[in-house]
Order: C-alpha cells, then structure tokens, then sequence
C-alpha cells in the first residue's frame, strides 16, 4: 500500500495540450487518488479538477510570428515563472504537453536545475516534417516521450531521439462524436440529389481569406460540371462572422455551423469533404469523409518551404505511407481540378471506394498501432513510482 504522497506537475500551454493534460489529472487520481498532489499551468479542463494554474494560458497561448513578437516579453515573464513554480513544488515528476517553444524551455530549464528529476514530454514536434536534429536534442531533457501519431516512435529512434511510445491521437476519443454508428445518420449516397459537402477553409483569419475564394469557385465549377451539393461550413466561433460576410456573394446556399455539437453531426452526415491542410484531415479520414485536400502558403511558408522534408502534407498519407488522399498545394489549386476531384467523391467511384477503403486501414493503425499503443497514465505511473522506489 503507497503510504508517500507523490507529486506531479503538469505545464500545458493551449487548449489542445489542456485537454490532454486533463486526461491525465483524471487517470492518476483514479489511480493514485489521496496519495497525487498535481499542481502546473493549464487551461479550463485541468482547472474544473482542482488545479490553480500558475497563470491563465492565454498569455503564451499565440500563435504566428507577430503575434509571438508582441507577447514576447509576457512570454519570457511566464517562462521564468513557470520553472519557478516547477523547482518550487519539488515534484516527482514534469509533464511538458505540446507548445514545444514554451514547454520544453521549460524542461530545458529544469533538467538544469534538476537533472535527477524524470521528464515526460507528450506531443512530439513534427521532426519527422522538418528540423529532424530537434529529435536528438530532445534526448538531453526528456526522458519519456509520448507519441499521438503511430509512426513516430520509429522516427525518434532512427533519429536518436528519446525513448518514444505511441499513446494515442486525442481525436480517438472523439470519434463517436464524428463518426456514424452502423445504422447511422449518413444517408445513402445513391439516395441523394444533392449530396453533402463539408468545406472547411482553415481555423485562422489568413487561411480563411487565402481559401475561402477559391473554393466559392469550386462550387461554381461543380455546379457547372451538374452536379449540385448542400454546402456546410463549420466554423471557429470568432470566426464565424468572417465567413459569413465573404460567403454572402456566393450564388450558393451555405449553412455555417460553429458548435463543438453541430460540428459532430456534420461530420457524420457528410458525404464529402474540400478542407485546408491541417489535423481535420485526420478527423475526417477517421470519419470516413472522402476528402480533397488544399492549402495556399502564405509568405512565411512559402520561404520556409525548402526546409520541408516529407512527401506529403496530409497526416493520412504519411501515416499510411503512402497517397490515399489527394492534396493540391499553391499552383495546382486551381478550380477546375479541385471541382473534378471533388466530383469524384460525391458519386460512387472506384476512387472513392478506395479511399474509404483506406480509411478502415487507417482507423484499424491508429487504434492500435500496430498492437504497440500504450496508454499515457501507464507510463507516467510507472515513472512516478520506479523513482519514488529509487530515492528510498
């Protein structure tokens, strides 16, 4: 029987990494109940179970250069305050949860300071994508990492980065959210004069207006190919406005969409996707959303583009290895043929047969991971208590 009380402490620096790090709150005191004292930085999950937060995280939670730029002396405050706090709780052991340019200056900080005190890291940077020699540096001040993509645990091996363990992607969780139940509410596509499309143009306001004209021609394209589609678009709720106003020209009816609930219902309705680049080609890859996938770089990108070294930019692609999923970047997003891969998702093909086909594969790796998956609470346990035996 644990007798000693154990300490944690948890630094999460966005709302993603607060979802996770809530997760976590609630496994090791289901575990450990009485006997865990967490304390940390996090957001509105990790704070409705008992934690004070040594500052709100809107306060490094920026992202963009500019925005970064204008915060930085906000930043550096809480950075400093943050490894305060940490060597002040004397903790059994850190958690540092994504936003890599904080939490791991963190880590980095701390294992200075306290080189005897184990670090666990979740979320690993896309080392695999770009800036590879991250990965062996990160040897130096995690111990642990946790991987939410199945492949980077091999990746982090073959590039001397630290131990790696595949937990896991958070949108797992979600999926009875996206996902139809057997009898579900997709209809059938061969019943439908006007199958559903869902368009997603990007979560910030520059992807927003790089997109959301383009894909207005699409439809018109579409529509001209005689093929009419119901249009829903969800939307980031301070961004809904946005849209509205640049859709409100479209000769199309469009249904904006913003809550977490619509969003689902959408997803699980829809027959068909055209979306910007990012994590929702994951969701609707694990939806079994036939999906078209686009992204205009903005000036930043584009000069950063030579140091990019993967093939593809869609999660699903590189998780399978290989191209399930079509993707248009910069000049090759042109109309035309966006509205002619998206034709062929709105009709039963052949390649939209296969591509659902490739989405069964996909969900069957990520839940799994090839029977390498383990669960976060196992790990983090296992590091709390060999150290705890250790320093008595």
């Amino acid at each position: 029987m644990m007798t000693d009380r154990l300490r944690v402490f948890i630094v999460a620096g966005e709302e993603s990494g607060d979802r996770l790090g809530a997760s976590l709150m609630v496994d090791l005191k289901e575990r450990f109940g009485d006997h865990i004292e967490i304390a940390g930085v996090g957001g509105e999950a990790m704070m409705a179970l008992g934690l004070r937060s040594v500052f709100p995280i809107s306060d490094i939670a920026v992202m963009g250069i500019s925005a970064v730029i204008g915060r930085l002396s906000t930043i550096l405050r809480r950075l400093r305050q943050t490894v305060s706090a940490t060597l002040d709780f004397d903790p059994d052991l850190l958690v540092v949860i994504d936003s890599p340019d904080f939490s791991h200056r963190v880590a980095k900080r701390v294992r200075k300071a306290r080189p005897d005190l184990p670090i666990v890291g979740w979320v690993s940077p896309s080392v695999w994508a770009w800036r590879p020699k991250r990965a062996v540096k990160m040897s130096a001040y995690i111990d642990h990492l946790l991987a939410i993509l199945p492949f980077e645990p091999e990746v982090h091996r073959q590039l001397g980065g630290p131990v790696c363990s595949y937990v896991g992607h958070p949108v797992l969780s979600r999926l009875s959210d996206l996902y139809p139940p057997r009898d579900g509410e997709r209809p059938i596509l061969a019943d439908c004069e006007k199958p559903s499309l869902i368009v997603l143009p990007g979560s910030r306001r520059g992807e927003i207006q790089r997109h959301l004209a383009l894909f207005g021609a699409v439809l018109n394209e579409l529509q001209a190919l005689g093929r009419e589609v119901e249009v829903t678009i969800p939307a980031v709720d301070h961004l809904s406005d946005v849209i509205r106003q640049e859709v409100s020209g479209w000769s199309h009816q469009v249904t904006i969409v913003s809550t977490q609930a619509e969003r689902g219902r959408v997803f699980r309705q829809a027959h068909a996707a055209l979306a910007v680049s990012g994590t929702v080609s994951l969701e609707l890859a694990l939806a079994r959303v036939p999906t078209t996938i686009v992204y205009r770089l903005d000036w930043i990108a584009r000069m950063l583009r030579p140091l990019i070294k993967t093939w593809t930019i869609v999660l699903p692609n590189f998780i399978l290895q290989r191209p399930a999923v079509r993707e248009y970047l910069d000049e090759m997003a042109r109309p035309n043929v966006l509205a002619r891969a998206v034709l062929a998702h709105v009709q039963d093909t052949p390649e939209r047969r296969a591509m659902m086909e490739s989405f069964e594969e996909l969900h069957q790796l990520m839940s799994d991971g090839q029977g390498q998956r383990k669960r976060p609470i196992d790990i983090v346990a296992y590091m709390l208590t060999t150290r705890k035996t250790d320093a008595s």
